[in-house]
């Protein structure tokens, strides 16, 4: 049975800041030599490792809503810059938006049971292809738009 992990986003105010990081560090990671693998690092490694390897995904919470997700493809253990172990949380470099969902702040990461998380919204993102950069952002951050 499948599960999720939700974290926040932490200095990230947009997907589009979101997804220009992640492609940056991946030129990075290129031209240092190593695989051009996302992955984030967090302290705990989740214990349902099996449910999270059926399909899970991590859903990004950005200014207080989730906005984006992306497959976890493993999990595997690492190490900080420091030298202290923790969990890489290994993610498939696509970024799927999702229907808006508020989410208040916490520490670290939950889980997120299936029929909790949001729906993806890939026809709405179509639909939205017309609107100038940043104007989607800008009318969910009033809630004119939950999508």
């Amino acid at each position: 049975m499948t599960v999720h992990l939700v974290k926040l986003c932490v200095g990230v105010e947009t997907v589009q800041d979101l997804r220009d990081w992640q492609a940056e560090r991946l030129k990075t990671l290129a031209r240092d030599g190593e695989a051009p693998e996302l992955r984030h690092r967090t302290r705990q490694t989740p214990r349902r490792r099996r449910e999270l390897l059926d399909g899970g995904s991590l859903y990004w919470v950005i200014k207080g809503l989730v906005l984006v997700r992306q497959q976890i493809v493993d999990l595997k253990e690492a190490a900080k810059d420091d030298g202290t172990p923790c969990c890489a949380i290994m993610l498939d470099p696509e970024l799927v938006t999702t229907r808006a969902h508020p989410r208040r702040a916490f520490q670290g990461w939950r889980y997120l049971e299936v029929a909790d998380a949001p729906a993806d919204d890939r026809i709405l993102e179509n639909a939205a292809d017309d609107m100038p950069p940043g104007m989607r952002e800008e009318l969910r951050e009033l809630r004119l738009i939950d999508w």
